[in-house]
């Protein structure tokens, strides 16, 4: 059997944290790291070199697209697809095609309902 899948999740909300954590590995496809702050998820990226970053767009320290663009620099993290979550956009927002994107990165709104998580997670990485 493959590895599991390493998910770095970035997000400021503990309870989004806990929530996305639980639920990934629950599935028992995927081993979860957790960074509530930007500047931990910069550092946890480069030290743990995650499979894919769920990555908070606003948060106090830094904003995501900060966080983002400090990855996007860095050759440790630079080819680690992003999956932005945020509460700004809706799903009525987002389709399922190549509009949910910022740049190269993805997009999923706030709440996430897991299968839907899990289901983009698979997506973006059968890709790279």
């Amino acid at each position: 059997m493959a590895n599991n899948i390493k998910v770095l999740a970035i997000d400021d909300e503990a309870d989004f944290c806990y929530f996305v954590k639980n639920n990934l590995m629950h599935s028992g496809l995927f081993d979860v790291i957790i960074a509530t702050n930007g500047k931990e998820g910069i550092k946890l990226a480069k030290e743990e070199k995650p499979d894919i970053i769920l990555l908070d767009l606003f948060m106090p320290d830094m904003p995501g697209e900060d966080v983002a663009d400090a990855l996007k620099e860095n050759t440790a993290t630079a080819n680690i697809p992003i999956l932005y979550i945020t509460a700004l956009a809706t799903n009525d927002d987002i389709s399922d095609d190549e509009e949910n994107k910022i740049g190269n990165n993805y997009m999923l709104p706030k709440p996430i309902r897991t299968k839907k998580l899990m289901e983009t997670i698979m997506k973006i990485l059968n890709r790279f």
